[in-house]
C-alpha cells in the first residue's frame, strides 16, 4: 500500500444465515465451524491480516456471543497493538429492540460514528461469511489507479447461478455501466462478491444523503453506477458463499480435494486456537490399530478406531471400533459409538451417536426435508448441538434432529426420510 495512505476495514457479520438451518441455532453464521479447526470468519480476517490492513471493525447482530468469544481481542490475527486494532461493534437498536439493521448500508450507517472517529483514505467493506483468498492491498491499488468512487470485486459465475448475486455490466475499461440485483433474466455472468472499496468521503456522503437507502446492492450501488465512477475488480481465484447447507458441505469437501483451489494452510488462514474448541490444549490425534482412513481431515484430540472416508473431523471427535463415517462433517467433541454409521451428515458439537445407530439411512435421496424443503434436498442429514441418537436408531436422508434432543425424544421407530425431530418429540 502506498506510503502515507491507509484503509479502514468493516466486516459485516450480523446476518441471520437462516439457510444454514440448525447450524445457526446458537451462533452467528460467521462463527460456524469450517474445515475442522476454523470458523468461517477466519478467512476474511486472515485476508485482511495478510493484506497488511490494520484497523478492523466487526459489525455483529444475530446471536453474537460465540463470535465475540472467538474474536476476543484480535490477537490471533495480529490486530492488537498501538498501531492496529479490532473493534467489535454491537447491534445498534432503534426505538424498539426489534429495530435492527435493515440492510448492509443501514448497518454501516448506524456505525457512522466509528467511521468518523477512524478517518482513512478508503473503506473496505467485506462479508464475514465467505470462503476465499484475496489480496485487498492489490484491490485498493486498483481502486486508486482508476480514481474510482467505488470498486466492486467481481467474478464470472455460470448464468444459471447469477440470480443469487448482484450482476454488473462493464465497458471496455471495466467501468460498471449497468447493475442488476439478483436478476431473473441475466444479461451478464459477472457477479458481485460482496467486497467493496469506497472512497472514505464518498461513502460518508452516500450514507448521509438518503437514509431510506438501506442496502448497498439494492440502493447505494445502482445510484452510484448511474451517477459516479464505479469499477469492477476482476477476481479469478476460489470464492464461495457458504450460506446454504449444500454450499457449506461442498466447500468442506473441497478442502479434501487436491485440485479444488482451496488451501487454508497455503493461504495462511489463522484461527483463535484459544477459543471455544481449545485447539491449543488438545493432544495429537490418535489412531487405533484397526482404524481405516481415506481422504479425510482429522483434527487434534480425536481418537479413531473405526473407519473415516471423505470426511472432515473437528477436534476431539471419537470414532469407536467398527463405526463408519462417510462423506460427513463432524464438529468438535462428537462421539460415534461402536458399530454406528454416519453417512452424508453434518453433526454439530457434542453429538453422541449410539452404538449401531445409523445417521443417513437408506438410498432414497429424493425425499426433501418437509419442514425446510429448500434447505435439505440432496440427502444431507443434520444433527444439532449436544443431541443424542439412541442405540440402534435409524435416521433417514434429508432429516433434521434439533439441538438438545435426548433419547426420550424418539418414538422408537426410524426417523423417515425428510423428517424433522424436535426436543419435545414432535416430528414434522
Amino acid at each position: 500500500m502506498k506510503k502515507g495512505k491507509k484503509a479502514l476495514v468493516l466486516i459485516l457479520a450480523g446476518g441471520v444465515g437462516s439457510r444454514l438451518n440448525i447450524l445457526v441455532q446458537k451462533r452467528a453464521k460467521p462463527a460456524v465451524p469450517f474445515a475442522g479447526i476454523y470458523r468461517i470468519i477466519d478467512f476474511s480476517l486472515s485476508n485482511v491480516m495478510n493484506s497488511g490492513l490494520k484497523n478492523v471493525g466487526i459489525l455483529t447482530q444475530y446471536k453474537p456471543l460465540s463470535l465475540m468469544d472467538h474474536l476476543a481481542m484480535g490477537d490471533a490475527w495480529d490486530f492488537s497493538g498501538r498501531s492496529r486494532g479490532l473493534t467489535i461493534l454491537p447491534p445498534r437498536t432503534g426505538e424498539s429492540e426489534s429495530d435492527w439493521y435493515k440492510g448492509t448500508a443501514d448497518a454501516v450507517r448506524r456505525n457512522i460514528d466509528f467511521l468518523e472517529s477512524n478517518p482513512s483514505d478508503e473503506v473496505v467493506i467485506l462479508s464475514g461469511d465467505h470462503i476465499y483468498n484475496m489480496d485487498f492491498d492489490a484491490m485498493i491499488e486498483y481502486h486508486r489507479s482508476k480514481s474510482a468512487d467505488v470498486t466492486i470485486a467481481m467474478m464470472v459465475v455460470p448464468r444459471s447461478e447469477i440470480h443469487q448475486f448482484g450482476a454488473g455490466i462493464v465497458d471496455k475499461n471495466d467501468r460498471i455501466i449497468e447493475w442488476e440485483e439478483k436478476p431473473k433474466e441475466p444479461r451478464t455472468n459477472l457477479a458481485s462478491m460482496g467486497i467493496y472499496v469506497f472512497d472514505f468521503k464518498y461513502l460518508l456522503d452516500c450514507l448521509k444523503r438518503d437514509k431510506s437507502e438501506v442496502d448497498f446492492g439494492m440502493h447505494i450501488l445502482p445510484r452510484s453506477i448511474a451517477e459516479d465512477n464505479v469499477f469492477a475488480y476482476p477476481f479469478y481465484g476460489y470464492w464461495r458463499d457458504v450460506g446454504t447447507i449444500q454450499a457449506y458441505w461442498e466447500a468442506n469437501m473441497d478442502v479434501l480435494r487436491k485440485d479444488s483451489g482451496i488451501s487454508p494452510q497455503k493461504w495462511q488462514i489463522r484461527t483463535n486456537v484459544e477459543g471455544g474448541s481449545r485447539i491449543s490444549d488438545r493432544a495429537p490425534a490418535r489412531f487405533g490399530e484397526f482404524c481405516s482412513l481415506d481422504t479425510c481431515l482429522v483434527s487434534a484430540g480425536s481418537k479413531i478406531d473405526g473407519s473415516v472416508t471423505n470426511s472432515v473431523l473437528a477436534p476431539g471427535v471419537i470414532v469407536e471400533k467398527g463405526a463408519k463415517v462417510n462423506n460427513s462433517i463432524i464438529f468438535a467433541d462428537c462421539i460415534i459409538r461402536a458399530g454406528a454409521v454416519v453417512d452424508l451428515a453434518i453433526l454439530d458439537k457434542r453429538v453422541i451417536v449410539g452404538a449401531n445407530a445409523v445417521v443417513g439411512y437408506g438410498d432414497n435421496y429424493k425425499v426433501v426435508n418437509r419442514f425446510k424443503p429448500s434447505h435439505l434436498y440432496s440427502g444431507i442429514t443434520l444433527v444439532g448441538k449436544a443431541a443424542v441418537v439412541p442405540v440402534g436408531q435409524l435416521i433417514g436422508r434429508n432429516c433434521v434432529v434439533n439441538g438438545g434432543v435426548t433419547a426420550a425424544s424418539y418414538s422408537g421407530l426410524p426417523l423417515e426420510d425428510g423428517d424433522t425431530l424436535f426436543a419435545d418429540g414432535k416430528v414434522t
